[in-house]
């Protein structure tokens, strides 16, 4: 059964695991990476940046990576945050005066998981603590995976010393999913949802939705519920 795993206050879903990650052409170099992390936490890719569009997976592969090592070792102490999430944290810690809180929660985990870096673009102070999170939990080889929807080098106003520090781990794209991806994601959907479809239905979606992951299984929900509500 799909549950949601608490770790502390902050949650990873259940539902996102590498059972249920498709692999494709697109994908399979940040899967494999991802894999390998969990294998070797804090030592061959560190950190593991993964970029791509919208939709793709990249969430789903942090969680997956979040998940899997807590499986392994309930004990692990990980957190999974968006960059927005940091930065609000950071402003309340700032104005409230309980910074050391604040590094204590970002500094002392196994593993780091930030969704959506490129929103860090153009936020100096945040940058700044964040620069000083990195450094600390590489130099204790904690393992850090970052997720943006863009190469380091793209990200406008990101400071050159976060830049580097990005690139000197392992930098894995994730691409739009290709004709036979899309339609084994929508396979496994049905499956997931106990639900029956003809496949030249499944062709025809794959067809027409082409761009992302999450377009595609909207499009599956919507013809899932016209087809209970009209019989």
């Amino acid at each position: 059964p799909q549950k949601e795993i608490r770790t502390g206050e902050f949650s990873l879903n259940g539902k996102y695991c590498f059972e249920t990650f498709i692999v494709g052409k697109q994908n399979e170099l940040a899967h494999a990476a991802s894999q390998a992390v969990c294998a070797q936490p804090g030592g061959v890719y560190n950190p593991l940046y993964i970029y791509g569009g919208v939709g793709l997976g990249k969430t789903h592969l942090l969680q997956a990576i979040g998940n899997e090592l807590i499986r392994k070792n309930s004990t692990t102490k990980i957190l999974y945050v968006t960059s927005e999430r940091f930065t609000n944290d950071f402003i309340t810690a700032l104005r409230s005066n309980r910074m050391n809180e604040f590094k204590n929660r970002y500094r002392t985990v196994d593993v780091l998981l930030v969704d959506d870096i490129q929103f860090l673009g153009g936020k100096e102070e945040t940058q700044e603590e964040f620069f000083h999170t990195f450094n600390q939990l590489h130099q204790n080889n904690r393992q850090i995976v970052i997720s943006s929807d863009r190469p380091p080098k793209a990200i406008q106003a990101l400071e050159d010393r976060l830049i580097s520090r990005f690139e000197c781990g392992m930098l894995a794209d994730v691409g739009s999913p290709d004709f036979e991806t899309r339609v084994a994601i929508l396979e496994t959907k049905c499956r997931e949802k106990a639900y029956q479809m003809e496949r030249e239905i499944l062709h025809h979606m794959a067809t027409v939705v082409q761009t992302n992951v999450r377009e595609l299984e909207g499009a599956l929900n919507r013809i899932m519920a016209n087809a209970q509500l009209k019989n």
